[in-house]
This record gives C-alpha cells, structure tokens and sequence, in this order.
C-alpha cells in the first residue's frame, strides 16, 4: 500500500461532521437529521422535506455541473447547505451560481416566475470569510436591497446565510446551535442531536464503498489544489517578468523585444502595459 493511501485511511478514521464528504454523506443519508440542522439554522418549521436524489445539477453540455452538498426541499422553499473548511475566496460567487442554477432546475416548463420557491444557500463555514472586512459575526444573511433606500428590498426571495462555526460556537444565543457548532469544532458530544450525528460519522466510516469514495475524492482534491496554487505561481512569475521588462523599457530605454527576451516576458502583455500607461 502506498504511504498516499496509508495518509488517506488516517484522515479517514480521524474525519469528524465537519469534513465536507462526511456531512454530505450524513446529512444525504439521515434526511431527519437534515431537517432538523435547517430548522436550527433558519428557525423555520419544515413540513414535508425532500432531498434531491441526484448528485450533481448538469444542465446543459457549455454550463459547470455542480454537485450540492445537500439540497432540500419543501413545499415553499428550496435550500442547499455547504460544508467549508478553506475560504476558497468565491463563495459570494459560489452563492450566485448555486441559487440560479437551482431555480433552473425546481422551475417546470410552462410555470411562471412566480412558482419559484423561496431559496436558500447556507454556508457553515470554519473559517470567518469576512475577517478581511474586519467583521466577526456568527451569522451573516445577505439579500437583495435598493442601494438608493436600504428599507426596500426586492423580494426575490433569494436569501444566503453565512455561519461561522468558531464564532457561533462562543457567542450565538440558541444553546442547541451552540452545542451542534461546538460539535463541529471540537468533535465534543453534549446533547441528543450531536450524539445522533456522531453515530452517523461512526457508522458511516464504518462503509467501505464510501471509504474508497472518500480516497478519490481527496485525491482529486488535492489535485485541484495543487494545480490551482501551481497557477499561481506562474501568474506571480509573469507577472513579475512582465513589470521587469515595463521597467527595463521605462527606465532603461530598451526596446519591448529585447527587454521581454531578456526576462522571459510575454511581448503582448508588456506592450498592452506600456500603452495603459502612456
């Protein structure tokens, strides 16, 4: 067994509710469960929930497939719950994507906009994705206001909902909330619920499908990790090559071609810098 896989089977054992594949498989299999961490998230009574049984919304061949954590719905609203572990800095945009592509897929031919559901993205977030706006909040819920009045809102019906685990685990009021957050973080059991969900994580690691499903699912995110920090290292080499070359031009009055030859800039790039600023 290669020491990957060894590592692969430790962060398996080891997983708690808040490993993204964990919650989706416990919230996806245990739909009481889910009903009754969105109840305690949005202080709503759900009726009659239903999970969609598909993975991934894919809706036509040019658009991004997605795959929801867990999407929800009931007879007047639709919810998609994440599980974040990094901010990712795309979640604003995350959001947007998530709630339209929802609205294409619940809306029926023939209906009119105005059979669409009340919708909701919830994010339980383990880090606060705001704290470079200097806020730190438990909750964070965004909808759609007039910027001319801020008391008139446009009632699309579109709500996104920002929890901050850390922060909700110390100062949110609702001691349930509380005691789920703190399971969250500390994997610490102290109420019904969390000792429900913690049987869930143990008998799920307990499947031997998942537990395969969970090492390529790692590995293909690792993967995307590794490419994306390795795009940006080469962004970061061009860009310093092409502000070397400006500055060769600028300062020492080489020509564009000699300068990005002799650091390896791209020529296009340097030539559309130098007449931005001219």
């Amino acid at each position: 067994m290669a020491l990957e896989d060894e590592d692969l089977i430790k962060k398996w054992k080891k997983a708690t509710l808040a490993n993204t594949f964990i919650f989706y498989k416990v919230m996806r299999n245990h739909p009481e469960a889910c009903r009754h961490l969105i109840e305690m998230l949005l202080k709503i009574k759900i009726q009659k929930m239903v999970i969609r049984s598909e993975e991934t919304i894919d809706l036509q061949f040019s658009s991004k497939a997605i795959r929801l954590d867990v999407f929800v719905k009931d007879n007047k609203r639709m919810y998609d719950v994440e599980m974040q572990i990094r901010n990712t800095k795309d979640l604003p945009e995350r959001s947007r994507y998530y709630q339209g592509l929802m609205d294409l897929d619940t809306l029926k031919k023939g209906e009119t906009y105005k059979c669409l559901k009340d919708s909701h993205v919830i994010f339980i977030c383990m880090r606060n994705i705001f704290k470079d706006n200097n806020k730190d909040l438990p909750v964070y819920t965004f909808q759609n206001v007039c910027l001319e009045d801020y008391e008139l809102k446009l009632n699309d019906r579109t709500f996104k909902h920002f929890f901050i685990a850390p922060t909700c685990a110390k100062i949110i009021e609702d001691e349930e909330l509380k005691a789920f957050f703190n399971f969250l973080i500390s994997n610490h059991v102290n109420n019904k619920y969390t000792t429900e969900l913690n049987d869930y994580v143990e008998k799920a690691k307990e499947n031997m499908q998942w537990r395969s499903q969970f090492m390529t699912w790692e590995r293909m995110e690792n993967y995307r990790y590794n490419e994306g920090h390795e795009a940006g290292l080469r962004k970061g080499r061009r860009d310093k090559a092409v502000a070397d070359a400006v500055l060769l031009v600028k300062k020492y009055k080489v020509s564009p071609q000699e300068a990005c030859k002799d650091v390896r800039a791209p020529l296009k790039k340097v030539l559309e810098v130098l007449e931005k600023k001219n």
